[in-house]
């Protein structure tokens, strides 16, 4: 019977060596654990199967662990709640209930799995956002927000988890596609919420919907991820590079708007007394910030949240970098040129703001760059320019110039080379060269050569027939 009895129900143990090292769980220890590059379990060597989760972000859960049917048998995992939430005895009574379940044969962990089966995919979806964002940024998780309340929950919330097919997932992104949650909401006193769909936001929402299931699987809910094998629209990023040109038209209406001011825009049907009257009053210099913004953003590659986030501590003139404490790939050091430490040491600090780029309230960096960027982009004739192409052009030129892509990764900050690959039709070609030596060669012969042009001279005797 004592066996049979232990065949049932076996709890996970850790080795020996590590139980009395572990020592029994207490607050004071559970206090004192320090989070790591991964998740990691500190088990209880009092209470075998019995231990705490801590993740990256700090988080503590406590979880029970242990296998049905002998220890050739999967292991089962049940969280008992979140450290705060729950004391360390206050768990540890509840992890002894769920073990004795086991021990008698119920699988508490397999109920749980089956139930949550029956969740709705709203229901997922409100999980998801409360257990299986850790390792996301605040930014990321309000956009995951704006599209699980916009587009998912809308079209698929009262569908349960268990029922949701591939043929779902497709049909939910055409929806989206076609513009199916579309809406124009008001949003506090002035502001509005403008939702219109499209195949890039259907693309990145079934992107969103993939990882949403994909947890589900983890959990036990499901077995496989009905996002798998959907073919989702391409992004078209629609990437736009500044030509040599473009940039000198953006320069010249930079300098143009901290001088003399730009030209003022009227807009068709407004009301002719909130014009100005006197012609040397028809014109408007931009806030310095903003164009110091805007120059930064091309000189450095970084993100426009980057800059406007950018706090006069975080540069190191002497060095040459800047400090960001929270990009989006994390903490890092970002190394800059010349032009744009000067631009940094012209630029006013204010004594009641610790940001470079200041905003209106006291101790707030400027929120966006919006309107300023509209009318510069309006003036330099480049109303399709975006913020974000700046950064791609500062790649673009360092691809072009011949630096590698690596280099150029490593400047812009890429997590990965697959995302720096984009850029690799920008690259300083052998073949574009010996294409250009080899015409240089021909044009020379023909006497067409044009002026700066590398000419290296045809092989074999000045006038040899061949």
């Amino acid at each position: 019977m004592a066996s049979d009895y232990l065949h049932r129900a076996t709890p996970v143990m850790p080795a020996i060596g590590d139980l009395m090292a572990n020592g029994k769980l207490t607050k004071s220890m559970v206090d004192g654990l320090e989070p790591k590059p991964s998740d990691y379990v500190q088990w209880c060597g009092q209470l075998p199967g019995f231990g705490v989760r801590v993740r990256p972000s700090g988080s503590k859960s406590f979880i029970v662990q242990y296998r049905i049917g002998g220890r050739n048998s999967p292991t089962r995992k049940v969280t008992v709640g979140t450290y705060g939430k729950l004391t360390v005895e206050q768990a540890r009574e509840a992890a002894k209930a769920i073990l004795a379940k086991a021990e008698l044969g119920e699988d508490v962990a397999g109920d749980r799995a089956k139930r949550r089966a029956e969740l709705n995919v709203a229901q997922l979806c409100d999980e998801y956002l409360a257990e299986g964002c850790d390792r996301k940024k605040d930014s990321t998780i309000a956009t995951d927000k704006g599209r699980i309340e916009r587009h998912i929950k809308p079209l698929l919330g009262r569908k349960r988890v268990s029922e949701v097919t591939r043929g779902d997932v497709e049909k939910f992104m055409r929806d989206v596609a076609k513009g199916a949650t579309a809406t124009d909401e008001k949003t506090g006193k002035f502001g509005r919420a403008i939702v219109t769909g499209g195949k890039g936001t259907a693309t990145r929402t079934v992107r969103l919907l993939g990882g949403i299931f994909t947890y589900a699987v983890d959990r036990g809910y499901i077995e496989t991820n009905p996002r798998l094998g959907v073919k989702v629209y391409a992004d078209g990023k629609g990437e736009r590079f500044l030509s040599a040109s473009e940039i000198e038209k953006l320069g010249e209406t930079l300098r143009l708007a901290e001088t003399d001011g730009l030209p003022w825009q009227f807009n068709e049907g407004a009301k002719s007394k909130h014009r100005p009257v006197n012609a040397e009053n028809q014109r408007e210099k931009l806030c310095p910030h903003a164009i110091a913004a805007i120059r930064l953003l091309l000189l450095t590659g970084c993100r426009a949240g980057e800059i406007l986030n950018l706090m006069w501590k975080d540069i190191d003139f002497d060095r040459g970098f800047i400090n960001l404490p929270d990009s989006k790939t994390g903490s890092k050091p970002v190394l800059i040129g010349a032009p744009a430490l000067q631009i940094l040491a012209s630029l006013e600090r204010k004594a009641d703001n610790p940001y470079v780029i200041v905003g209106s309230k006291p101790k707030e960096p400027r929120s966006d760059l919006k309107r300023p960027w509209k009318r510069v982009t309006t003036h330099a004739g480049l109303p399709d320019l975006r913020l974000h192409d700046l950064r791609h052009s500062y790649a673009s030129i360092g691809a072009a110039s011949g630096m590698g892509l690596t280099i150029v990764g490593k400047l812009l900050g890429h997590a990965s080379p697959a995302t720096t690959a984009r850029y690799s039709h920008f690259a300083d070609d052998p073949l574009r060269r010996a294409s250009d030596n080899i015409a240089g060669q021909i044009a020379a012969a023909l006497g067409g050569s044009k002026a700066g042009a590398e000419i290296i001279p045809i092989a074999g005797k000045a006038g040899s027939n061949g």
